[in-house]
């Protein structure tokens, strides 16, 4: 399935299935993600974003000089199926995964326990502006 298609499934609050232990399954492949040339961040978050998080997300890419447009936001069990990507970020958010290569790396806690903890947002900071030095 690609990208947007996923993207428009999960806009209208359809459900996605993935199989979480692939071995079980040898002839099955796992899809491969090809990343559009205009993302520059990927969030990897396994939370759903409501619309409080929505708007913080908005706020720290607008810091970053970033906008919407220019980030994709994918669990953590998709990133092993990017191929091809431009990204200049990876952020990850309250989960583990392992991020594409070739791009700067961010971590935090979930953006939901980010409103009511200013120390994650200032360690997330932090991290962009080591970054910029």
């Amino acid at each position: 399935m690609k990208q947007r298609d996923l993207q428009l499934m999960q806009e209208m609050g359809l459900t996605y299935w993935q199989v979480r232990k692939p071995d079980f399954y040898p002839g099955r492949d796992l899809p491969a993600i090809d990343l559009p040339p205009s993302c520059q961040l990927l969030f990897v978050c396994d939370d759903e974003l409501d619309e409080h998080d929505r708007w913080l997300f908005g706020r720290i890419l607008s810091s970053m000089k970033l906008t919407p447009e220019q980030a994709l936001c994918l669990p953590s069990v998709a990133v092993e199926q990017i191929r091809e990507h431009h990204l200049t970020w990876c952020w990850i958010a309250g989960c583990e995964a392992v991020h594409p290569t070739g791009c700067q790396l961010l971590t935090s806690t979930a953006l939901a326990q980010m409103h009511t903890h200013p120390t994650s947002k200032k360690a997330l900071w932090q991290q962009i502006c080591s970054y910029d030095t």
